[in-house]
């Protein structure tokens, strides 16, 4: 199959249950933009491979190739490929998909800089095999060979010489015993001068290798150090410079986008290329499939021939953007999130049950706290959740709005500086008032995510209990954690070990009672203020 032929029209009349679906909420609206990947564009994207396997010169170095099947204005349907990042070296290659605009306004730069980081790359291919470093090496294990010999037959004489000063004081007297004993000493000396001589020789010899070995290292150093910020500035410009279209027909920066900042490589990836594209010449978009072709590198755990969705890193930030105003999105707009406590630095919000706290890896769990205030939010995407709740406990949840404070949370969280007070109705009655549950917590791989007691490979967690009152059958709870394990406060409650009673609505652990929801309840959360410096406590009542 040649490429001209791998162009050609699809006609189609209908789309098979996808496999996959790319998607993102559409930063304006809210709603979720979706894009299938279905067996069609599946088998599309297998005639690439098999079109791929017939050059080896795609077989050199592995990377993501995708296909995008489109419908023109006039109805008819076509396929579009590209790949990602470079092809033998070229950003543009008759056939694919052409890069996103703005790397031809930094194509000066990056030629540069490309020169540059091949120059710095052999030069550290040449410091790294130094021929005196094979040289020193050699040397020192002559000499290490040699002075352990020497210090062998040193200790065998000084053993035959303590036996011989003991022979001596039992045979001889007076001045001959002292002139044999001075024989005796005088051989010790010759062979400790011996053995000083061969460590000055070493050094002598050893010294100036280990001077130019040292030196080529802090030049390695040196040189890394400036690859690295080469690629950061190259990279700064192309975010800067890159412009992505989504199919309303706006147009933003990587860097309006992603004002946060996004790892290298981002907007080279297939899709955002296939999209932009077919934005960009007014052709709707009906499906999408990428795949690995070549060896996987070191940094990339990928498979031949398999097909992968929207990578986290760059590619998924961008899908709700670049796929608003597609007819296949499915218009249903996320319910605003009740903020309880808001300033420029940090957000706390009123989770509901059945909310995750942040997205989850895969398409059918996306919505999530964190997906939901960044769509709501100018600075969204600088959110980022400073701990977590599961998905079926309501309550406070704290949102940093920059990395600084961020870490300044996070830090209080680990330190165990961080006040939580839960709030739980029991399904069951128990007969203590008040105390404290110490339980190790082990997540089983075999049952994730279900936690289990387990002192032998458990973390230590610690809970402390007060009840609060009783009404029927049932106990309502405070609880104040310690340490902050997954399910702490679930498994303290219905391990025998602990409470013995599982919280009403937590089938995960045994609860039978049918309710529409777990009675847990992140009711208080008291900490310090990062940047004003005032203790907080903020509430919100069950």
């Amino acid at each position: 199959m040649c490429s001209r032929d791998f162009n050609r029209r699809v006609i189609i009349h209908m789309l098979p249950t996808p496999n996959y679906y790319y998607e993102g909420y559409c930063p304006q609206t809210g709603e979720i933009q979706k894009l299938p990947r279905t067996p069609l564009v599946e088998e599309i994207a297998y005639g690439l491979m098999r079109y791929l396997a017939t050059d080896e010169i795609y077989s050199k170095e592995g990377k993501m190739y995708g296909v995008l099947l489109v419908e023109l204005p006039s109805g008819e349907q076509k396929i579009l490929k590209a790949f990602s990042g470079l092809l033998n070296g070229s950003s543009v290659v008759e056939g694919w998909v052409p890069p996103i605009p703005g790397r031809e306004e930094v194509a000066f730069d990056e030629a540069h800089t490309l020169a540059e980081l091949e120059t710095i790359k052999q030069q550290l291919i040449s410091l790294q095999q130094l021929n005196e470093r094979q040289e020193y090496e050699t040397k020192k294990q002559y000499f290490d060979s040699l002075k352990q010999k020497i210090c062998d037959r040193n200790s065998e004489s000084k053993q035959k010489r303590q036996e011989k000063r003991e022979t001596l004081h039992k045979t001889i007297t007076g001045e001959a015993l002292a002139a044999a004993l001075e024989q005796l000493d005088e051989e010790s000396r010759r062979e400790g001068i011996e053995l000083r001589r061969l460590k000055r020789e070493r050094d002598e010899t050893l010294q100036p290798l280990k001077n130019l070995i040292d030196a080529a290292d802090m030049r390695m150093r040196e040189l890394k150090q400036q690859r690295k910020e080469l690629s950061r500035q190259l990279q700064t410009q192309m975010h800067a410079t890159y412009s992505l279209m989504n199919f309303l027909g706006t147009s933003l920066s990587l860097r309006e986008l992603m004002p946060s900042g996004l790892p290298t490589g981002t907007g080279d990836c297939c899709a955002p290329k296939l999209l932009h594209y077919a934005a960009k010449h007014g052709l709707k978009a009906l499906a999408m499939a990428e795949f690995w072709w070549g060896p996987s590198s070191a940094n990339q755990d990928k498979i031949q021939g398999e097909f992968y969705g929207a990578c986290a890193e760059r590619c998924q930030p961008l899908m709700g953007f670049m796929l608003s105003g597609l007819k296949t999105s499915i218009k249903t707009k996320s319910p605003e999130l009740e903020i309880i406590y808001e300033d420029k630095w940090l957000i706390a919000v009123n989770k509901p049950p059945g909310l995750l706290s942040v997205p989850g890896r895969y398409s059918h769990n996306q919505d999530s706290v964190l997906s939901r205030l960044r769509n709501q939010l100018w600075d969204g995407m600088s959110l980022n959740a400073v701990h977590r709740l599961d998905q079926e406990t309501s309550g406070i949840l704290l949102i940093a709005r920059d990395l600084q404070t961020y870490r300044q949370l996070s830090q209080q969280f680990a330190n165990r500086q961080v006040r939580k007070v839960y709030e739980a109705v029991l399904s069951g009655i128990i007969n203590v008032d008040e105390g404290v549950i110490e339980l190790p917590l082990w997540g089983n791989p075999s049952k994730r995510p279900y936690q289990e007691v387990n002192w032998q490979y458990g973390k230590p967690s610690v809970t402390q209990f007060r009840v609060i009152g009783k009404e029927g059958n049932y106990s309502r709870v405070e609880f104040m954690p310690l340490t902050g394990r997954t399910h702490q406060l679930r498994v303290h409650s219905a391990d025998k070990k602990g409470l013995g009673v599982p919280i009403l609505g937590d089938k995960l652990y045994g609860c039978t009672v049918e309710v529409h929801r777990l009675y847990l309840h992140a009711r208080e959360l008291g900490f310090v203020h990062p940047v004003l410096g005032e203790s907080l406590c903020l509430l919100v009542e069950l």
